[in-house]
């Protein structure tokens, strides 16, 4: 397991790789300002005792929360500061189990394709396998992440 905090361009990442993020625990006020911007006040997430009542013995995380925590904790890594040219997009994602506020949150990537592009020059195709657990090891997020990212003789966007 590779933990690494500095930049890598396209022509640095070889397909196996493993990256791991710090961890980052949940808070009241993060699920408060997701509920906030999003205009989500589902309750699931904002009345315990209406959570209680249902399957998940108390508030959870939105989904879609948890899709922004991860990555933003692939980017808390470090490895795609300044050289990520582009967020494409997911062939798929899975939220297998819930997240809670108190829990700690971390996120493994591993580096699954690698392409260099014909049509352009400038960047390459990276895919992450993507895999968020609690504290306890609990998967509650896996997707495929894909970026454009920039190769080594591009020190600046559009240079």
């Amino acid at each position: 397991m590779v933990y690494s905090y500095e930049p890598h361009h396209f022509e640095e990442f070889e397909e196996g790789q493993t990256f791991r993020s710090p961890g980052r625990t949940i808070t009241e006020t993060d699920v408060v300002m997701h509920a906030a911007t999003t205009s989500d006040w589902n309750e699931l997430h904002t009345n315990e005792e209406f959570a209680r009542e249902r399957d998940f013995d108390g508030r959870i995380v939105h989904g879609p929360m948890t899709f922004v925590q991860a990555i933003g904790m692939v980017m808390r890594i470090g490895i795609l500061e300044r050289t990520a040219y582009a967020f494409l997009g997911m062939n798929y994602m899975d939220l297998p189990n819930p997240v809670r506020i108190g829990d700690t949150v971390s996120v493994d990537i591993e580096v699954a394709e690698t392409k260099a592009l014909e049509s352009r020059d400038d960047v390459g195709l990276v895919v992450f396998e993507t895999e968020m657990t609690t504290q306890e090891e609990t998967v509650v997020f896996q997707g495929d992440l894909k970026f454009f990212v920039l190769k080594t003789d591009q020190t600046e966007f559009g240079s």
